[in-house]
């Protein structure tokens, strides 16, 4: 139960782990989280947009922690949660953001691309997700954030990797939610829509592509990633304590056609 509505949406005092957190759509969920008063531990691949991030947590008041690693390496997971508590001493939050995708016709496709986008997507977020609730079913608190795609319920003719990896990132938000809550650990996910990003503009350049796109989008538009920041926010607070094992699609209706 909640005391003071005031607070529902603060988590300041707590440590959000977020994987590829300094650039693409993760930069926004850091920026969102520091801005709700959470410390930031950033796990990435390469050092990119370290720099800028530090300086948008900073702006906030709140500190920022980077470790270059690949989260597909043996152990990783293991130093990723040790190496969070050496710098904070603590972890109440971890957002499973990083990811790939990988496009190609269905017979030319390569199985180590396969393998690449179900290793990063799918087991990197399980091993990931494990050892992060060995920490907080110790403090019996804890929010796990997954962050999963329209792929999640559509299909993907050309990324069938990719779709089968987001289909089973909730699979296991509800398998770990299912198994977690009597730790008082809640499991959630964020299923974006088509948001504007570099990654999105050749799709947004190709008027035919784009106009079908639209055409399936309710609201009419693609989303700025700011638009995310919120539901990330309301799913680290204890604004949503009573939420679990729920896929929130931030899609502006797209789902609805």
């Amino acid at each position: 139960m909640v005391s003071n509505s005031n607070d529902l949406f603060n988590i300041k005092g707590q440590v959000a782990l977020i994987t590829g957190g300094a650039s693409g759509l993760g930069q926004y969920y850091t920026k969102a989280l520091a801005m709700a008063g959470a410390d930031v531990f950033i796990v990435s691949r390469t050092d990119k947009g370290w720099s800028e991030t530090n300086k948008i947590v900073s702006a906030f008041g709140q500190k920022a922690e980077f470790m270059q690693q690949d989260i597909t390496e043996d152990d990783a997971a293991k130093k990723i949660i040790s190496s969070c508590i050496d710098k904070f001493g603590q972890l109440d939050i971890l957002v499973n953001n990083a990811g790939v995708q990988i496009r190609n016709k269905i017979l030319d496709f390569k199985d180590s691309d396969w393998l690449k986008v179900i290793n990063i997507n799918l087991n990197a977020l399980y091993f990931l997700s494990h050892e992060a609730a060995k920490v907080m079913a110790q403090q019996h608190s804890g929010k796990i954030i997954n962050i999963g795609s329209m792929q999640s319920f559509r299909a993907g003719k050309f990324i069938f990797p990719y779709t089968a990896s987001k289909h089973g990132v909730i699979g296991l938000t509800k398998a770990y939610a299912d198994a977690l809550a009597p730790e008082g650990i809640q499991v959630n996910a964020i299923a974006p829509g088509y948001i504007d990003t570099a990654m999105t503009k050749p799709l947004q350049e190709d008027k035919e592509r784009n106009h079908e796109i639209l055409a399936h989008i309710p609201e009419n538009h693609w989303a700025a990633p700011s638009e995310l920041m919120g539901t990330v926010i309301y799913l680290a607070s204890k604004a949503s304590n009573y939420v679990t094992g729920s896929t929130i699609a931030v899609d502006g209706g797209y789902l609805l056609r």
